[in-house]
């Protein structure tokens, strides 16, 4: 049975970004249901409170959209017991080893030259626009477990933010959820207290001046524009959400009413 969960929004203390997404309205005047549909953060340092907290929702799957490289930085999740982990690699927003050596130790000179003048937006908007058009098997996986048997359910990447966020969007689009409610929803992860630790190495005056901090804050911002391209590449790549879930994600009629009713009251 699905647990029903408060709608005050846990302190985790080691784990960034959770929330619940229930309660989101649908475009026909139903709510996602609380207590089935989860996102956050990664789990690899979740202090023992934090798993007992997160095992007391009855998840039956998290959804781990790290890559490798993410869980050598980070270290895998830890382990929740009863709970299925589905480790589903999608691309990172900025993705290449070299790229992230010069976010974490590159110079002022060195981030200009990647990062200024919109290069650092047009990446994250490039990357949204592939994890929509190039990742439709391993959406349609997601959303074809959720209408089986794994819900509830926990979706997550590092920051809980992008591959997470676009991930959760999908599904969202799938049940009906209205456009502007998955936006805002999206838009939750610039809280302060969500937010991703930027990690710079090099003394705390240089590695963090406001220049650097602006330079890196659209890799570490969750902006409407990015979440509208992902959109926009579904209305250019299918014409349109029914026909992104029936011929993107092979979602049929039966498959997409079942996830209703697993997700929506």
């Amino acid at each position: 049975m699905t647990q029903q969960v408060p709608s005050t929004e846990p302190e985790l203390s080691a784990v960034r970004n959770f929330r619940d997404v229930g309660g989101l309205p649908t475009v026909d005047g139903r709510r996602v249901r609380h207590g089935v549909l989860f996102r956050s953060g990664h789990l690899a340092h979740a202090t023992e409170e934090d798993a007992a907290y997160l095992s007391s929702l009855g998840l039956h799957t998290v959804f781990d959209f790290r890559n490798s490289a993410d869980q050598r930085l980070e270290g895998p999740d830890v382990e929740l017991p009863g709970v299925r982990n589905v480790n589903l690699p999608l691309s990172d927003p900025a993705d290449g080893a070299e790229f992230w050596r010069m976010v974490r130790d590159g110079d002022l000179d060195q981030l200009r030259d990647i990062l200024a003048d919109g290069k650092a937006a047009g990446r994250m908007i490039d990357s949204y626009r592939r994890i929509v058009t190039e990742r439709t098997a391993e959406h349609s996986r997601v959303l074809h477990a959720l209408a089986e048997d794994s819900v509830p359910a926990l979706m997550h990447c590092a920051a809980g933010k992008d591959r997470a966020g676009i991930s959760v969007a999908v599904t969202l689009l799938a049940v009906g959820v209205e456009r502007d409610a998955i936006t805002a929803d999206y838009l939750e992860s610039n809280a302060k207290h969500r937010r991703y630790k930027v990690r710079r190495n090099g003394d705390q005056a240089s590695a963090y001046t406001p220049e650097v901090m602006e330079l890196l804050s659209p890799l570490f911002d969750a902006r409407a524009e990015y979440l509208a391209a992902a959109f926009d590449s579904i209305e250019d790549a299918w014409g349109g959400v029914d026909a992104y879930l029936e011929r993107g994600l092979k979602l049929s009629d039966p498959v997409r009413e079942r996830l209703r009713e697993r997700l929506v009251d």
